[in-house]
């Protein structure tokens, strides 16, 4: 083939992505353009067809099992092989690199957030009239309030001098995600500023994880997360998937700006939330500008529009201060996604199609054991390089055939899938209080008390509050029959043991754990506790002793 037509085809390829990630799949989870996949037929998936073998060069084995044929070992799997691009694949070894440096830099950036420096900046070459300047420049053209103050002056100063080099990763890392981000912003009429907020909020590491368990590239609690229908499973957790955690997150803040109508409010409500916000305006006397009530927000709230604003304006002027967008072979991942009609692993994937886990697990952040899932009624899909899409298509059938006999081999079974429900309303019982509640659907207190407009922790018989649980919640009839199972298996406890000494470090909750079928309600209502205080060398009893 010609040079320059090779040239001018892969010019015309980069022309034509316009995101992240080559094909959109809408609200349903379906691919509206996957011609790949509407061209195959579909095939029972416990039978293999030699036909549909040969495509991988397997060896047939001469066993048939229920009168289909099966895949023969491993070992004739590993053997095969496809040509690839190995620029192309040189191109994506190298980016692959840069982006897993990248996602080390979420914890120096929240801490750059949350903790502002005052030290000396006088060696930023930035005199105050040309930032001025500049900020007027950039209030022009975005809907923020971009305008001089010396705390915005001080925050961009710090980071050309002691986050340079953040910055600067940020720059080459942002190429593979903005583009995504600015598709899904404009089809929610968001400002494509917003885009700058995902390297304030996880610097661009889709599997970032906060101290109070946000996660993802924007940093969605679980039940927001929720809210804005982001699937979490033992297998899945939608928050760090690229694509629907930023189409959520498009919809979070247009709803935020509708509820405050200014978009530096709805930025610093997305970090706090509403409520803090509000706290805000009435401690200010009814102020509505962000730097009016900014001394009456949390901490970390008062630093992020301007670590906000001072990305923003770092990225818009780079180059005036030696930062350079240095730019890869490929500015992105080509690829595409292909729905996954059977339960899968990334391992198998790795062996069969020729590709790395850690590529694997960089296009599908959101798969939370390297499985991907098989669920009724549910469309998961797998994002691959273009260069893999073939070979997997090509070979689908014999590759689940694969997947499916060496999974029934395992000795130890996949991790058994458990969903969370989107909601439950509790009714408040007799003896409820908020702690009991949050530990049985594994959230916190506060989270509890957000969900439901709670001022304090008193709760009322009878009171109703929505909650959304990180964990599957059990009958009653089921938790007690789990209970009466554990009581019985408990050698530990049945052998005799009806004491427990209180050890240095000990609580109840780690007590709780070392005695199957004991729980902390159990540990309280027997030794007559009423708070979590425990002393070295009290004797606590592990069972209803007095019955």
């Amino acid at each position: 083939m010609n040079q320059n037509f090779k040239i001018a085809a892969w010019a015309v390829l980069l022309f034509s992505t316009t995101s992240l990630f080559a094909q959109e799949i809408d609200s349903t989870g379906t691919k509206q353009a996957d011609t790949k996949e509407a061209l195959l037929q579909p095939t029972p998936n416990d039978s293999v067809s030699e036909q549909a073998i040969k495509p991988l060069n397997l060896k047939i084995a001469e066993d048939k099992i229920d009168g289909n044929t099966v895949i023969a070992s491993s070992d004739e799997l590993s053997k095969t092989q496809l040509m690839d691009l190995e620029e192309a694949r040189r191109y994506d070894s190298l980016w692959l690199k840069e982006l897993h440096n990248s996602a080390q830099l979420f914890s120096e950036m929240l801490l750059e957030v949350q903790n502002p420096s005052e030290e000396e900046i006088t060696l930023v070459d930035l005199p105050t009239d040309t930032l001025k300047a500049r900020l007027a420049l950039l209030d022009e053209k975005t809907p923020f309030n971009i305008s001089y103050n010396p705390s915005l002056e001080s925050v961009i100063k710090s980071f050309l001098v002691r986050k340079k080099d953040l910055m600067q990763r940020m720059i080459t890392a942002s190429q593979f995600y903005f583009p995504l981000f600015e598709q899904e912003l404009d089809n929610n009429d968001v400002p494509l500023e917003v885009k700058y907020l995902a390297i304030i909020e996880s610097a661009l590491n889709p599997r970032a994880r906060s101290r109070v368990g946000a996660k993802g590239l924007w940093q969605f609690m679980y039940g927001t997360g929720k809210m804005y229908g982001l699937e979490v499973s033992s297998y899945v957790d939608e928050r760090n998937d690229p694509i629907f955690a930023t189409k959520a997150a498009a919809k979070y803040l247009s709803k935020l700006h509708n509820i405050f109508n200014d978009w530096d409010l709805a930025l610093a409500a997305y970090n706090s939330g509403p409520g803090n916000v509000n706290k805000a305006i009435r401690r200010s006397g009814g102020y509505k500008n962000y730097w009016n009530i900014r001394r009456n927000l949390p901490r970390e709230t008062a630093g992020y529009l301007p670590a906000f604003l001072a990305t923003m304006y770092i990225f818009e002027y780079a180059e005036e201060h030696g930062l350079q967008y240095k730019k890869a072979d490929r500015p992105y991942f080509e690829t595409d996604t292909i729905h996954v009609k059977n339960l899968i692993t990334f391992d198998q994937i790795s062996k069969l199609v020729d590709i790395s886990t850690e590529e694997l697990e960089m296009l599908n952040p959101a798969y939370k054991l390297n499985i991907i899932p098989k669920i009724k009624g549910k469309n998961y899909a797998l994002r691959l390089p273009v260069t893999k899409i073939g070979k997997f298509v090509n070979n689908e059938e014999a590759i689940y055939a694969y997947a499916k006999k060496e999974l029934d081999s395992l000795e130890k079974p996949l991790p058994q899938l458990t969903q969370a429900k989107n909601q439950v309303r509790y009714k408040v019982r007799s003896g409820d209080y908020l702690g009991k509640i949050a530990e049985r659907y594994g959230v916190g207190v506060s989270q509890i008390k957000r969900w439901n407009g709670l001022r304090s922790n008193n709760l009322r018989v009878g009171q109703r509050l929505t909650i959304f649980p990180r964990k599957p919640y059990l009958p009653k009839q089921a938790v007690a029959k789990t209970s009466s199972s554990k009581s019985t298996s408990g050698g530990a406890l049945a052998s005799g043991s009806k004491v427990h000494t209180v050890q240095e470090g000990d609580s109840l909750w780690t007590i709780s754990r070392k005695y199957p079928g004991v729980s902390i309600e159990n540990l309280r209502k027997w030794n007559g506790l009423s708070g979590n205080n425990l002393k070295p060398g009290t004797k606590l009893k592990l069972c209803d002793c007095s019955s």
